[in-house]
């Protein structure tokens, strides 16, 4: 079974002006469809990873492999992340942990925005379940709470591709428009 590039799940200027039409274009359209690609590659060429799911692969691989089914699912996970006429402050569930895990949610924000500005080179930054609290984490490179045994919640893409076009090398900028985006319901969901 071949992987398929998942759909944005809304249009490629919806997002603007937080994340360009330009910005999606090459990072989904490019750079997301290639992780998409080279996966189909090396899945084509090993018959024991047929019918392994993409949560599947990131669980058990390492090495390229690894990199990319990681990079497939935490983009696909990123997408959703986010929405058109997003942030705002949580409500639901999310809200109810957010405060028990961090004190409030400007607690968490603060916590979160410093952990996505001050990651060293390409990854992510990750609000997580993990037992019955949450926690924010950073991953290098194409890592994922997923082989942490943590439940991903929400997350931030920081590799220079995801605002680059928008923001130049000003990843505090980036990450403070995402803010503007979050998508609470997505992270109630995951709970």
């Amino acid at each position: 079974m071949a992987f398929t590039l998942p759909e944005l799940p809304y249009a490629k200027d919806a997002l603007s002006p937080h994340i360009s039409a330009e910005t999606l274009e090459f990072h989904h359209g490019k750079h997301h469809n290639a992780y998409v690609t080279n996966l189909n590659d090396f899945v084509s060429k090993d018959a024991s990873l047929a019918g392994k799911s993409l949560e599947d692969l990131v669980r058990t691989s390492s090495g390229p492999l690894f990199n990319n089914a990681a990079q497939v699912w935490n983009h696909t996970f990123y997408w959703h992340s986010m929405r058109p006429g997003g942030g705002g402050e949580p409500t639901g569930e999310i809200a109810r942990r957010i405060d028990a895990s961090f004190g409030s949610f400007s607690a968490f924000k603060e916590k979160f925005s410093a952990v996505a500005t001050g990651h060293f080179a390409s990854g992510w930054a990750w609000l997580v379940k993990d037992g019955e609290g949450l926690a924010v984490i950073d991953t290098h490179d194409a890592g994922s709470p997923l082989t942490q045994g943590k439940t991903p919640l929400l997350t931030c893409d920081v590799w220079e591709h995801a605002y680059y076009v928008d923001y130049r090398n000003a990843r505090a900028k980036y990450v403070e428009a995402w803010w503007n985006l979050v998508n609470w319901d997505h992270a109630n969901a995951q709970l």
